[in-house]
């Protein structure tokens, strides 16, 4: 997993296309790469015994694959077995990891110069042990993401080249998941089943006075310091009537009504992955039961009084956010194997942790395991609890791969049509599998229900939305079919269409993660009318475009309207090979793009067409706040086009584009994000990009959708940016910040309608929906762009507030610490700067460009010493790096 050694091993896999369980022959010697044994330098460190259990943490974590593989041929009481068995693998490991986590901790304080030399000896077995499947080495993720924020609480520079280390060897594990991911699905795919005052009126206008010199704020971010926004709890969901389902007994979800389904989540709280869930959940308006283990939320003393801890803070944020909170015993223990004390120990202590939290905790309880007794279940009649059972097993504690996650619960909630699903909420892998999942619930139609306190219920407010991540959106693939014709055998030539279509199709592939081979680009020559029509007809047949798909059309070239007998008009794409004289048989008319989009198989088509003309005949476009509800059960084929019949696209934008193009080009990189919830619609888009064109042209672009569109809109995702900006972040020329400047004032509100020109030459208002509520972390990550975008139109004071409210949400964000830093340097105020670089490299000690703003920074505000410094320290993580030459050239000047 250093670069060099593991990803000549993911690509070899990639390359090869090799099944999951492929033997990977270490890239070293077993002496250069040696699994830790006991020292024979005495001034070593004996790592043995952290060896010993990563290697049964790695045996542990083979069994349980083995364990549930082909577990659809096995009967019930033997799949249950094996599940069983396989939780308490599972279980065993975690407390593992954990004991490993206090060694290496122990070993990081421990002051001894060996130690960094002893992590490292176990890391390269992580990373080239031998005899190690690239599969295998998922199974220390979890450790080593708890290493790196260890190793990050030490500023020495060993500290920091092996943070930087670690960091990318997280980078190669998940590559290593993306390319594993249909090898390891053939092996998990195959399941079915987881007070007076004194007036002071002088001294109180003295401070009015000086309030209007500085403003506390201020002071403290130029002192490198923002206070982060509080907690605000939100409200919980309101509740209404529904069809109750109740059972006798113990709850496993069968009684249930039709299509209805209950979310549980076990083993928490976790310090990060349950807060994500829980906003995952609220974009879906979707209740949950959370069951918690004691130990994680806090202890008893002797006198029984609740001690909480951090866990406790997470289970109450959780309960303000609306989920029910439930008990899951207090240690994990197999309380089919517990009597007398110990049983009841592990019963009622939790429930009294939970009372400290929430007096009105649910009486809910989940064996863990599942596995119970009649003792057990005496105690809990006795203290008026109930025990949950499940009957849809995700399997996500084994299962490595999200996507197979994803496959089994919804195989095994087709396959049970109700029931009560089992997650853990202490996996990553479980939240990015959530949201495939519950879009894919929402378009099938199923509800989710909630415990009211008496039985399971689905709220008539509970109507979920589909979700507004990637996989949220329910696309399986993303296509495109982008032409740009400039060279026409019969037809003026053209300067800007090819280069419209390149710059359309590197956003879709750089941004938007549109796989290269699914992106069918036609320019020039190529862009024949049969070329065009065959790359609808027969390249995206062959190409396996399905149900769930999405397709993006873009055409750059001329347009041409023709006057019909009937005094209608028709709208015609010109291919290369048109003649004007032969306009109804080689040009390509709209009536046949309506055929094509409406026999497309895909859930959602987007056709932008960079060429006037009229006579589409489309249908009204409608957009409301609500239409995110059902969005992923309707298909939508829209369309946007440059402009009328009597208009000419306007050439001469930036950087060689169309001045369509070009807005266009503004609005998919986030412009167009209306609502700021980091999705661009087909609407949102639309709302910026026609009336921005009508401002600073002749255009006036028109929007709609065609017939057969059931209402649905197509979606853009906008990805995260990880940009550390710095001297080599390339701005915006002049030309093309004017033009933004006059795009951008145009610019609607997210609830201002917008009217703009319909297919059919009359007008339609368009509104933004409402934005799917997100976490702070996301809101975090939309500001921090959003400031990207500013910084690069030079506009710098909007930028640093963007930055800044980045930090208030989420006051660890290296990446809009070292941002808001550049900001200051660009405004040449290099104290601010250096104190904000300070902070990036805090909270993120292995990020090297951030030495070398620092550096920068020192050097341009007189502090020759500490540039050097910090550029001695850019060299020591970045040796080899395009800048390395001005870093040791800006040290020999000082």
């Amino acid at each position: 997993m250093k670069r060099k050694v593991l990803y000549y091993v993911v690509f070899t896999v990639a390359a090869a296309g090799a099944a999951a369980g492929s033997w990977i022959v270490s890239l070293k010697s077993p002496s250069s790469a040696p699994v830790a044994t006991a020292p024979a330098n005495p001034a070593a460190m004996d790592v043995s015994a952290i060896s010993a259990d990563m290697k049964t943490m790695l045996a542990s974590y083979r069994k349980i694959i083995v364990l549930t593989q082909d577990e659809a041929k096995l009967s019930t009481d033997e799949r249950a077995q094996a599940n069983r068995v396989g939780q308490q693998l599972f279980h065993e490991n975690q407390e593992r990891i954990n004991r490993v986590d206090a060694a290496l901790a122990q070993l990081l304080t421990s002051n001894n110069p060996a130690r960094f030399d002893a992590l490292g000896t176990l890391i390269d077995y992580v990373e080239s042990g031998e005899g190690l499947y690239d599969a295998d080495r998922l199974a220390f993720r979890e450790l080593m993401q708890s290493l790196l924020a260890q190793v990050a609480k030490d500023s020495s520079l060993p500290a920091i080249k092996l943070h930087k280390r670690i960091s990318e060897d997280l980078d190669a594990l998940a590559e290593i998941e993306r390319n594993y991911e249909k090898e390891i699905r053939a092996v998990f795919g195959r399941f079915e089943s987881r007070s007076i005052q004194l007036k002071r009126e002088k001294w109180d206008g003295y401070v009015a006075y000086l309030k209007t010199l500085y403003k506390r704020e201020a002071i403290l971010k130029d002192y490198g310091v923002i206070a982060p926004y509080p907690a605000r709890p939100e409200a919980p969901a309101p509740s209404g009537p529904s069809q109750a389902s109740t059972e006798d007994g113990e709850i496993f979800g069968k009684a249930l009504p039709k299509k209805t389904v209950v979310l549980t989540f076990d083993d928490g709280p976790h310090r990060r992955y349950s807060e994500e869930i829980a906003a995952i959940l609220k974009q879906y308006n979707a209740p949950a039961i959370f069951f918690s283990v004691g130990r994680n939320i806090g202890s008893l003393d002797a006198q029984g009084k609740a001690k909480l801890n951090g866990g406790a803070d997470v289970m109450r944020r959780l309960k303000r956010s609306g989920y029910v909170l439930a008990n899951h015993s207090f240690s994990h223990a197999q309380l089919s194997k517990q009597t007398g004390d110990n049983l009841k120990a592990e019963i009622l202590n939790t429930d009294a942790l939970l009372k400290a939290v929430d007096p009105q905790r649910s009486p809910l309880f989940r064996f863990p395991y599942g596995a119970r007794n009649r003792e057990g279940m005496q105690m809990l009649e006795d203290a008026h609890l109930r025990s949950v059972m499940w009957n849809i097993d995700s399997l996500d504690w084994a299962d490595p791969v999200p996507s197979s996650i994803a496959d089994r619960v919804l195989r095994t909630v087709d396959k049970e049509g109700r029931g009560i699903i089992l997650f853990h909420d202490i996996h990553e892998r479980t939240v990015k599998a959530l949201p495939a999942i519950l879009d894919r619930l929402v378009a099938e139609g199923y509800q989710f229900a909630g415990w009211d306190g008496e039985s399971f219920k689905v709220s008539g407010a509970s109507a979920p939305a589909p979700v507004q991540r990637s996989a949220a959106t329910g696309y399986a693939n993303s296509w495109a079919i982008v032409v740009g014709i400039d060279k026409y055998q019969k037809w003026p030539q053209l300067q800007y269409a090819v280069r419209d279509a390149e710059g359309v199709g590197q956003m879709l592939v750089q941004k938007f993660g549109f796989a290269p081979e699914r992106v069918i680009t036609l320019k020039n020559e190529a862009a024949t009318r049969n070329g065009i029509l065959s790359a609808f007809h027969d390249r995206l047949a062959h190409g396996g475009l399905q149900p769930n798909d999405r397709i993006f059309v873009f055409f750059a070239g001329h347009g041409a309207t023709r006057k019909l007998s009937s005094g209608r008009d028709l709208g015609y794409i010109v291919p290369v090979d048109a003649d004007p004289n032969k306009l109804a048989t080689d040009a390509i008319p709209m009536t046949e793009i309506q055929n094509i989009a409406e026999s497309l198989p895909a859930k959602h088509a987007l056709f932008v067409m960079d060429a006037c003309y009229s006579g589409l005949g489309l249908t009204r476009g409608a957009a409301n706040a609500s239409f995110l509800r059902d969005n992923a059960k309707r298909l939508g084929r829209q369309m946007l086009t440059a402009g009328g019949s009597d208009q000419l696209v306007s050439d001469g934008g930036p950087n060689g584009h169309s001045v369509f193009t070009w807005t266009l080009l503004q609005g998919l990189g986030g412009k167009a994000d209306l609502n700021g919830d980091s999705l661009i619609t087909g609407t949102e888009l639309a709302a910026y990009v026609a009336p921005a064109v009508s401002s600073v042209s002749q255009q006036t672009p028109a929007f709609g959708s065609l017939p057969g569109s059931e209402g649905g809109e197509f979606v853009f995702e906008l990805p995260e940016e990880s940009e550390f900006l710095n001297t080599s972040t390339a701005q915006l020329s002049n030309d093309a910040i004017a033009l933004n400047t006059k795009l951008d004032a145009q610019a609607s509100a997210p609830a201002a309608a917008v009217v703009v020109k319909d297919l059919q030459g009359g007008e339609t208002k368009l509104v933004a929906p409402a934005a799917v509520p997100v976490s702070a972390r996301q809101k975090a990550q939309r500001a921090n762009d959003q400031g990207l975008l500013l910084y690069k139109e030079k506009q710098y004071a909007q930028a640093e507030a963007q930055f800044t409210e980045a930090l208030k949400l989420r006051p660890d964000f290296a990446l809009a610490a070292n941002n808001l830093g550049f900001v200051f340097y660009k405004q040449e105020k290099f104290a601010e700067a250096a104190r904000w670089f300070e902070n990036a490299i805090r909270m993120d000690p292995s990020r090297a460009i951030a030495y070398m703003n620092l550096g920068d920074a020192y050097a341009r505000a007189g502090q020759g010493d500490k540039a050097k410094g910090a550029y001695k320290t850019y060299l020591e993580l970045a040796p080899k790096s395009p800048t390395a030459g001005y870093a040791r050239q800006q040290m020999e000047k000082l």
